[in-house]
């Protein structure tokens, strides 16, 4: 078959996006493609560089042009730097603008592990290539510092915007615990700790990331509405336990995204089952089938089920996440599951919303005057 631009767009419409069910050609992936002779080479521009099935692409894109006659094929995976502009304008202060795609993590109650699956969910991101940061909203009760082992304060400059800390896997933080005495008591009123929200959304130098995960507190109060009202969120995911106390406050966090428009990736349920070393079986511990039955009633997924090991619940403690720390655990492993799950379902929200008219914003005296 003859190599020209037109054959190998056609031939290539048959690699297929399993979450999109468009081919990447139709997708507008195949970009600058080149043709020298019997050598080829072309970017496959992705929706995020953390895709999991980036190199299956790849693969597929090298094996259908060489089955066309090319002896060289060169193919470059870039990304997407995500819908900016779609999202709701942000405030002129705001050093948001370079981030990609905002995903809250949250939960209806506290003590369901909701900061340990943020950390380890930034950690598989960052581990795919993706450049992430984490931006603890837990005033009252930060943890990210000790689940990094960070021990130093974020640069701050002379007009009072403020440096992320680099933690491990190159991941930047920003948490109350590096501005206040961690043996002392944040004693805020609601509108001080919605007050400091606000500074570390609109004044701190994130500069150019693909995710940016939000720690929520625990429950559905003034910082939580104060995030979701001023933070364009590209989506959530909802942190459980299996026992019914759980589901009963997971059903209200879930709410609280419906209600304010942000969609929900999924449900993690945390704590799922222990696996005995003598006798290998799984023990549910805190009952069995919770995350299933709220995911089912709400028609949300169940993007994984984290088992409960020591040697992982030791990482916070260390200052290393489980995905870092043991990667072949179990838990590791049912981690970078729902991070590939929550790449993969935001681009899809990407992809339908492309078209959609999102929030603006005029003011009165720059509205186009009609034509007398």
């Amino acid at each position: 078959m003859l190599l020209n631009e037109q054959n190998i767009l056609n031939a290539l419409r048959a690699v297929q996006d399993p979450d999109l069910h468009k081919n990447i050609v139709e997708l507008n992936f195949v970009q600058n493609l080149k043709i020298e002779r019997d050598k080829v080479s072309l970017d496959l521009r992705l929706t995020t560089p953390a895709c999991p099935i980036r190199d299956r692409f790849k693969d597929q894109c090298v094996s259908i042009i060489k089955g066309m006659g090319a002896s060289e094929v060169e193919v470059t995976l870039t990304s997407s730097e995500g819908r900016v502009g779609d999202a709701p304008e942000k405030p002129k202060v705001s050093f948001l603008g370079e981030v990609a795609h905002i995903v809250g993590v949250a939960s209806g109650k506290g003590g369901v592990g909701k900061s340990t699956v943020t950390a380890n969910l930034a950690m598989a991101l960052s581990l795919s290539g993706a450049r992430v940061g984490i931006l603890d909203a837990d005033i009252y009760g930060p943890s990210m510092g000790l689940m990094f082992g960070i021990d130093k304060a974020p640069q701050v400059f002379e007009d009072n915007t403020v440096a992320p800390v680099e933690a491990k896997g190159g991941i930047s933080i920003v948490s109350m615990c590096m501005f206040a005495d961690s043996d002392k008591a944040t004693i805020w009123r609601g509108p001080m700790a919605s007050q400091m929200i606000q500074h570390f959304l609109n004044r701190v130098r994130w500069g150019k990331l693909d995710y940016l995960l939000v720690d929520f507190p625990p429950g559905t109060g003034d910082i939580q509405l104060t995030l979701t009202q001023n933070c364009p969120m590209a989506g959530a995911v909802v942190v459980t336990t299996p026992q019914e106390v759980a589901l009963a406050d997971c059903r209200k966090g879930l709410a609280m995204f419906d209600s304010v428009g942000v969609p929900v990736v999924g449900i993690v349920e945390n704590m799922s089952y222990f696996v005995c070393d003598g006798c290998g079986k799984a023990h549910h511990i805190f009952r069995e089938g919770g995350g299933e039955r709220i995911a089912k009633s709400l028609a949300v997924p169940l993007i994984a089920k984290i088992p409960l090991e020591p040697a992982v619940a030791d990482c916070g403690d260390l200052g290393t996440p489980a995905v870092l720390r043991h990667p072949n655990s179990l838990s590791a492993k049912a981690f970078m599951e729902a991070a590939d799950q929550m790449v993969r379902t935001i681009a899809v929200f990407d992809h339908e919303g492309a078209g959609v008219l999102k929030n603006f914003n005029y003011e009165f005296e720059k509205l186009p005057e009609e034509d007398a």
